[in-house]
């Protein structure tokens, strides 16, 4: 490419929320970094960060909010095919046309009515399958608490007799229809010239449910673990990171604390907040929640736990927090399941066991207490070398340049 390149960066938010967010906020640093002049688009949140091109950002939605049933219509509409969006983007490229588009998540809040635009420009478009909604209409894969595949081949009248989302009819029932017209109209498939997984795990499930393989690249999330120092205490407790959620495998974590006698850390919030804390009061489990807590408070919590543990029990994509836990020099306890052997090596960085088995994570958690604060630091130590030379923002940079270039 000769001329100046220029980046549409496409987002649901412009804030760190999420590893998402993280993922996407991320790339868009490492291309302004290269020389890219970058555009976001996402949108219109309090918490945005600034940026001379929001005036082009969707208007924001509230889920839950107060409104009659004709506001809750529009609303629904607007989730599965925004005109606005579609309004929206159509005037950015027209200020400002893009050597190319990189969509990250846009499902309810942008959608993907704005491929068809970009399609229509001749902008090429790239999106990372941060989840998998493009497979899956519930996004994980996950129904009732247990891993599901029921919509593949086109099934996908699952979803609502199942209750799959909320476990709610309704909801389960406009998710069902955003899929139907998606679909339909071919707004995913038909524009999206390249996908981009994050793990090996989600390109092969994606090939599986009829994805096009060319059309699929692995490039994994990235860390600077420059800005990450190892920390020179350590402390006597395991830690968790993340949303408390029933899908994560929280319950089956804190049965095993208890079988294990280990303290455990549980470092984030979310529905199962009140569940959990029940059932370690029941199982006598010394387990303390911290709450959501800022990075630097966060950072300092996994770098002088024994451990980071991540008992998930659905398809996990790429954990950021795996990474960041290398980064600190900690050791990880995981799961079998989706994405997470590919980041766990069994005995080298930490201990791989099988989702929803409590006393396989207890064993785990007491064999990696026993261990001495030198052994554990070495596994940790194998951790931080293998993200420096795997998972490098500049390797990230590199491979998706690269990408950007086959397609310009």
């Amino acid at each position: 490419m000769t001329r100046a390149r220029r980046l549409l960066a496409i987002n649901n938010y412009f804030y760190r929320r999420g590893g998402a967010e993280s993922v996407f906020l991320d790339h868009i640093e490492l291309f302004a970094a290269a020389g890219w002049e970058v555009v976001p688009f996402a949108m219109r949140h309090p918490a945005n960060l600034p940026s001379p091109w929001s005036d082009y950002f969707v208007s924001e939605i509230e889920y839950g909010g107060a409104g009659g049933p004709l506001t809750k219509a529009k609303q629904a509409a607007k989730i599965i095919f925004s005109l606005e969006a579609r309004r929206n983007i159509r005037a950015l490229i027209g200020r400002a046309p893009p050597t190319i588009a990189h969509a990250h998540n846009v499902y309810h809040h942008i959608s993907p009515s704005i491929f068809g635009a970009l399609k229509a420009q001749g902008v090429p478009l790239v999106m990372t399958a941060h989840d998998l909604k493009i497979a899956c209409p519930a996004y994980k894969m996950l129904s009732q608490g247990r891993v599901c595949e029921r919509c593949q081949g086109g099934r996908i009248h699952n979803v609502l007799l199942h209750r799959c989302v909320k476990e709610s009819a309704l909801v389960s029932g406009l998710v069902l229809l955003e899929t139907l017209v998606h679909r339909s109209f071919g707004l995913y498939r038909d524009t999206i010239d390249r996908l981009v997984a994050p793990s090996r795990f989600y390109r092969d499930k994606l090939i599986e449910w009829g994805w096009d393989a060319g059309r699929i690249a692995y490039i994994p999330n990235c860390i600077d673990a420059d800005a990450y120092s190892p920390a020179r205490d350590e402390g006597d407790y395991i830690v968790y990171a993340g949303r408390l959620a029933p899908e994560k495998g929280l319950t089956t974590l804190v049965r095993a604390a208890a079988l294990s006698r280990q303290r455990l850390v549980l470092a984030g919030s979310g529905p199962e907040e009140s569940a959990l804390r029940k059932l370690a009061q029941e199982q006598g489990a010394e387990v303390a929640f911290t709450g959501h807590l800022d990075k630097p408070e966060l950072k300092r919590l996994i770098g002088e736990a024994r451990a980071l543990v991540l008992p998930s029990e659905w398809y996990e994509n790429a954990p950021i927090s795996v990474l960041e836990a290398y980064a600190l020099g900690r050791p990880v306890i995981g799961t079998r399941i989706g994405g997470i052997p590919e980041l766990v090596a069994d005995g080298q960085t930490g201990r791989l066991v099988e989702p929803g088995n409590a006393v396989m994570l207890a064993d785990a958690l007491a064999a990696l207490a026993d261990l001495t604060p030198a052994a554990r630091a070495a596994l940790g130590a194998a951790g931080r070398d293998w993200v420096l030379r795997e998972f490098s923002p500049a390797g990230y940079r590199d491979r998706t340049m690269a990408l950007y270039e086959a397609l310009g």
